[in-house]
């Protein structure tokens, strides 16, 4: 997470560390959040499409940036999943290229960044928060699925009342997980959340065009983006839903270099003066990312809810199309007889 701040004060914020900021402020992880709900269609279920769950995911997806603060062990942890810090030749920080097959686990990425000289913590891991929250997702949506089937064709009054419950328990784990993976796919789409150059060109890498090297980030993302985004314009923004027909390793590869191809665009706008208020060149840049974000999030919803038809769910596991077509009772398997 990096620094958010205005002209007048980024001298006084500039002792702060990289980690203390917030990717597109409240404001910008809220609005991505609600335009991506309010754009799902009809084949997901219809809870996630009310208004109130629509604005309670609209909270959730700044959640990754309230929790901060709950102390070292955690803040150390969690910092760097806001982040990948891609430099010039396109290396994360001079290790692994950043490209398509993603290093299977982060164990396998932190051992080539050692190899290298660095290490997670210094270089991010953001396309790994985006996979293990879209793979919680399809999970999440998988015992909903097989809750809603049984819950349907239980006669046992009890089981039927548990149904319901761990049902209601489900939906709620649903938003917040939609809500992390909101936070994570927008902190892509925000170019310096992908770059080296993170708050200012940095002075360890060249700079031949000249680029500011002052603390400029919270410019584009916060009050920015503020004053000059609303809903109504991100929404119109947004892009069709593109289901991509592929591993959700590489559509987080391309969605996340999509984000990085951007990161000298930024900074020509910047020296051209475009992050002046009110400047339209500024504004259609932010509009374009934040609804790109938007747009991704809609898109790994739906592609999360038709992959959990696939799944299985429970011990011993019980797969979704099998309950769903009452071939299998699911009880055991959810409520863990074991």
């Amino acid at each position: 997470m990096r620094i958010a701040t205005l002209p007048l004060v980024l001298a006084a914020l500039a002792v702060l560390s990289p980690s203390a900021a917030l990717a597109w402020g409240g404001h910008g992880h809220r609005i991505i959040g609600v335009a991506a709900m309010e754009a799902l269609p009809a084949e997901v279920p219809a809870f996630l499409r009310d208004p109130t769950t629509i604005s309670q995911i609209g909270e959730l997806s700044r959640e990754p940036d309230r929790s901060k603060g709950a102390g070292k062990i955690h803040d150390s942890n969690r910092d760097p999943a806001h982040f990948v810090d891609i430099d010039d030749a396109g290396l994360v920080m001079g290790g692994p290229k950043f490209e398509k097959p993603l290093t299977p686990t982060r164990a396998d990425y932190e051992a080539q960044l050692q190899a290298a000289g660095t290490d997670s913590w210094k270089a991010g891991y953001l396309q790994y928060s985006i996979v293990d929250q879209y793979q919680q997702l399809t999970l999440d949506f998988a015992y909903w699925r097989v809750l809603v089937a049984a819950e349907a064709r239980e006669s046992d009054p009890g089981r039927r009342a548990w149904y319901a419950a761990d049902r209601a328990l489900r939906e709620g784990l649903l938003k917040m997980t939609i809500g992390s993976l909101s936070h994570y796919v927008a902190d892509a789409s925000q170019p310096l959340h992908t770059t080296v150059h993170y708050n200012g060109w940095s002075a360890d890498y060249p700079n031949p065009q000249g680029y500011t090297t002052a603390k400029i980030h919270g410019v584009f993302e916060g009050e920015f983006t503020r004053a000059h985004v609303t809903l109504s314009d991100l929404k119109g923004a947004m892009a069709p839903l593109r289901p991509c027909d592929c591993a959700i390793e590489d559509r987080t590869v391309d969605y996340i270099l999509a984000g990085f191809s951007q990161v000298e665009p930024f900074y020509i706008l910047e020296k051209a003066g475009g992050f002046v208020t009110g400047d339209p060149r500024g504004v259609a840049f932010v509009l374009t990312q934040t609804s790109a974000g938007a747009s991704e999030l809609r898109d790994l919803v739906v592609e999360a809810w038709r992959d959990s038809a696939d799944s299985q769910v429970g011990w011993r596991p019980v797969k979704v199309a099998d309950v769903e077509a009452g071939r299998v009772d699911p009880f055991d398997a959810l409520f863990s007889i074991d």
